[in-house]
């Protein structure tokens, strides 16, 4: 509880200080009231603090919430040259955001699936907002418009699906519901299987697994790249954590139920997201379809239930938001020079700004899934997961996509280092070059020795 107060009030204290024009003293609250937030996380391990009986701070929540801190921490860090160009109201963003994480952070602690409700919603307003924040882009209004429908409708599958489940128990507990199931293995209420489908189409709406991703690539292009980079990672921990958290403990007993259309869904949203990422010509627009079929590979660890799933899960979502935030952290600087995301825009970068390119090269290579990078770690994790259950087929299928991936990730290595091309010499300011030296590092260090977060939970 202690985070989430910290969080909130320094939302506010940043709020109030954008009334009163203190422009220079925005990032430094809202870098400081983060770092306090991470010392709440570290002094509140193995405690498994339950607040109200409605949020539980166990292992599983303080590390997935240590992770979007962190990674919160990185992308305002790129905010302080971003926000200036586009806006006097920097204040409104860098509160949005942090009020977008209280929400996170509800929805990776949560207990009671009313307050996986309410944290749905808290995240999502945030984002409705910031996604459509640039009032004369057309694209942001548009990338607005069409998160808010979409955000809407799956919100109305996750309500219904909530109610199925209460009408079937009488209770919002995930503890309550979980012994409802054991107790009644043989007798489950017919309002419970709807209600688990209706909820699954929820969260996979809200992690864009296909076929209800659908909206991402619009929103990820049309929003502001920074928000897009917090929706890219912090967000997508976040929807993921709570779909592990839900089926993983309290669904168990109906693995076998719901196993068959997770699978399914698994298997469209790798082939749907590699197969149209090779089609793109923009590089946002192919972290969009790439991010899609990320998530086909992290649904893996819930189709083969074990005590390593959520441990696998926080591996690979960790290569994941690192890679991510230096692959958008270039990208906005490659914008920012040139006014254009094209793959041509990076012909020729590695000859005048070599450490940008190194950086990139890094996040393509373990978005890619090469040893030596946390990416190959996240991946082997999740293979490993399913190959205990005999699903060589499964794995035979996802390692093609991965080599369909390789195409279009080692594209953009190409075009930097042998293409010819404006050979443009990035000003790259010291908060970026701190963010992507710190996410090579841990890109690096977790691909050598994963063991360092892999038994956290």
């Amino acid at each position: 509880m202690n985070i989430i107060i910290t969080i909130a009030v320094t939302a506010l204290v940043v709020l109030y200080a954008g009334l009163f024009k203190a422009k220079k003293a925005l990032l430094p609250l809202s870098l400081f009231g983060l770092l306090i937030s991470l010392v709440f996380v570290v002094t509140s391990w193995n405690t498994n603090q339950v607040s109200y009986g409605m949020m539980q701070m166990d292992n599983f929540a303080l590390a997935f919430s240590g992770l979007t801190i962190i990674s919160t921490f990185f992308i305002l860090l790129l905010s302080q040259n971003y926000f200036a160009k586009n806006s006097d109201n920097i204040a409104e963003y860098i509160t949005l955001i942090l009020f977008s994480l209280v929400g996170v952070i509800m929805m990776l602690s949560y207990k009671n699936m009313s307050m996986l409700f309410i944290g749905v919603e808290i995240m999502s307003v945030s984002l409705y907002i910031l996604a459509g924040i640039r009032k004369s882009n057309l694209s942001s209004n548009e990338a607005s418009i069409k998160y808010f429908l979409m955000g809407a409708f799956s919100t109305g599958f996750l309500l219904f699906g909530i109610t199925l489940i209460y009408g079937a128990t009488g209770s919002f507990d995930l503890e309550v519901i979980s012994e409802y199931l054991v107790g009644n293995y043989n007798a489950v209420s017919p309002l419970f299987y709807p209600g688990i489908i209706l909820l699954m189409i929820g969260l996979c709406f809200k992690v864009g697994a296909a076929p209800f991703h659908f909206w991402v690539p619009d929103v990820y292009e049309g929003a502001p790249t920074l928000i897009t980079t917090f929706m890219s990672t912090t967000v997508k921990v976040a929807g993921f954590a709570a779909l592990l958290r839900l089926f993983t403990e309290t669904f168990a007993p109906l693995h076998d139920f719901w196993m068959p259309p997770v699978m399914a869904l698994a298997c469209i949203t790798l082939f749907i997201g590699n197969v149209t990422a090779l089609f793109q010509k923009h590089f946002k627009r192919m972290l969009a379809y790439s991010s899609v079929s990320h998530v086909g590979y992290l649904l893996f660890s819930i189709i083969t239930l074990s005590g390593q799933s959520s441990n696998s899960a926080l591996v690979y979502l960790t290569a994941y938001t690192f890679a991510s935030i230096i692959a958008f952290a270039v990208l906005i600087l490659v914008k920012q020079k040139t006014g254009s995301d094209h793959f041509d825009s990076y012909n020729g970068l590695a000859k005048k700004s070599p450490f940008v390119a190194f950086a990139l090269t890094i996040a393509m290579l373990s978005l890619a899934g090469i040893p030596l990078t946390a990416g190959f770690m996240g991946k082997y994790l999740m293979f490993l997961n399913v190959m205990g259950e005999y699903h060589v087929y499964l794995v035979a299928f996802a390692i093609l996509n991965a080599l369909v991936g390789f195409y279009y990730y080692f594209r953009v290595i190409v075009a930097m280092y042998f293409k010819e091309g404006a050979e443009v010499d990035l000003p790259t300011p010291v908060q970026y070059k701190l963010v992507l030296v710190l996410s090579v590092v841990i890109t690096v260090l977790l691909g050598v020795y994963p063991s360092l977060i892999l038994n956290l939970i």
